[in-house]
Formats: C-alpha cells, structure tokens, sequence
C-alpha cells in the first residue's frame, strides 16, 4: 500500500520519527484537522497522517479523510519552510469535504504555526 505514496513523490514520515514530531508539543488546529509539527534541522518537509476509528467507523471513511490530507499537504510542500515534519490527524469535520476545502484549511493552520514561507504570507 506505501507503493501508492510512494509512486506520488510524497515524502512519508518514518513510524519512529512519529514520536519526535508529537514530543515537539507544537500544534496547530483547525476544522477538518489537527497538526502536530516538529521544526528540526534535519526535517525534510515530510508528513505523516493519522485517522482514528473513533473519528470514522468505517474503512472508506477513514480512506477518504487520508487520501484529503496528503493531497493538501502535496499541493501545499512547496510552501512551508524547510526543516519541518508535521502529522495530520483528521477530525470528524473532514467529512463531505471537498479537495479545495482541506486544501484551504491546511493553509490556513500553516499560516496560524507560522510555516508558509514569505512569499506566501503576504
């Protein structure tokens, strides 16, 4: 299933690095998800996600809420800050959301932590 991903270009976070990111005790928020960062020298931008089946019961849901993070977190990359790893955990108010509304929100939580690079800020 990491083959999926992989053939994306999406940089995973690796399970033990998971543990640094939630140590780091930073965290921004918002409707459709929770975002854990770890701003680190040898952070490479990379994302990991995590959806609950106390969130979503069934298997396509918990699927479909993964699928929306990652792709937010692709089509935004190029607009954090080098050096950070962050962790996307979706809340129950991912649901019926669109692309381009996940999209939206990571921005706006990338813009709360300070993450977007300046150009973007503005």
């Amino acid at each position: 299933m990491g083959t999926a991903v992989a053939s994306l270009g999406l940089p995973r976070l690796a399970a033990p690095l998971y543990e640094v990111v939630f140590n780091q005790k930073r965290m921004a928020h918002c409707y459709t998800f929770a975002m854990w960062i770890a701003v680190l020298p040898d952070a490479d931008r990379r994302v990991g996600v995590v959806v609950s089946k106390r969130v979503f019961r069934r298997a396509v849901d918990r699927n479909r809420a993964k699928r929306l993070l990652r792709e937010a977190f692709r089509l935004n990359r190029a607009l954090l800050k080098p050096g950070v790893n962050v962790i996307l955990a979706a809340r129950a108010g991912i649901a019926g959301k669109s692309r381009q509304d996940v999209a939206r929100d990571f921005r706006r939580a990338c813009r709360k932590a300070e993450l977007l690079v300046a150009s973007d800020e503005g």
